[in-house]
């Protein structure tokens, strides 16, 4: 960051010039900075991961103290929290395609249920999922897959979200802005103790 003195023969200047440079004042003073434009990688193995790592974040403060110190092992051999242990272990579990877990040792033991009622709709340029979850055990959450033709293998690497999910409950995600195409999607639930439930029923609309 450079200080300035009557930018462009001016009192005052902001903004930036030729998509290189940025005029803004700081504490009364002008200064000039490059232009860098932030960078946010969408892959679709980066979007599968984060969606994992999202869904973790979120459910950590949610989990029994029993389940959160079982982790405790974990972390003091890695010289980190417990948190920390849950969430790499987890996501290191998530690049070999499996489910994530509340504890560890996980009991890998629950009967995830079944989502029903799947359906997507357009609306606009976006894609309304949704499904109703029938009673079962230890439902923890859903991944939901995207992919661009049918009978698509889902993987952690088309997985674009996951969302917590209760034994019964209904869920509904909004995929979008998206550009004109066909999509086809899938997906699994899981139990909070380590079980992916079976592929459900594909589902699919057309953004035109």
């Amino acid at each position: 960051m450079a200080g300035v003195r009557g930018p462009l023969m001016s009192f005052d200047a902001s903004g930036k010039l030729a998509d290189s440079i940025v005029f803004s004042k700081w504490k009364g003073r002008n200064y000039v900075r490059q232009l860098v434009t932030p960078h946010n990688p969408k892959s679709a193995s980066q979007t599968g991961m984060r969606a994992m790592f999202g869904f973790l974040a979120t459910l950590w403060a949610s989990i029994a103290a029993g389940d959160q110190s079982s982790w405790d092992d974990l972390a003091e051999t890695g010289n980190f929290s417990p948190f920390n242990a849950y969430m790499k272990a987890n996501q290191a579990d998530w690049r070999d395609f499996l489910s994530p877990t509340e504890a560890t040792p996980a009991a890998i033991a629950g009967t995830p249920a079944a989502l029903g009622t799947e359906a997507a709709t357009l609306s606009g340029r976006n894609i309304i999922l949704s499904g109703t979850n029938a009673a079962g055990t230890g439902n923890w959450g859903v991944a939901i897959f995207r992919g661009l033709t049918t009978a698509f293998t889902l993987d952690w690497s088309n997985c674009i979200a996951i969302v917590p999910l209760a034994d019964t409950g209904v869920l509904q995600y909004t995929d979008g802005p998206l550009v004109p195409d066909q999509y086809f999607y899938n997906f699994k639930n899981f139990t909070d103790d380590g079980v992916f439930g079976a592929d459900e029923t594909e589902v699919n609309a057309t953004v035109v």
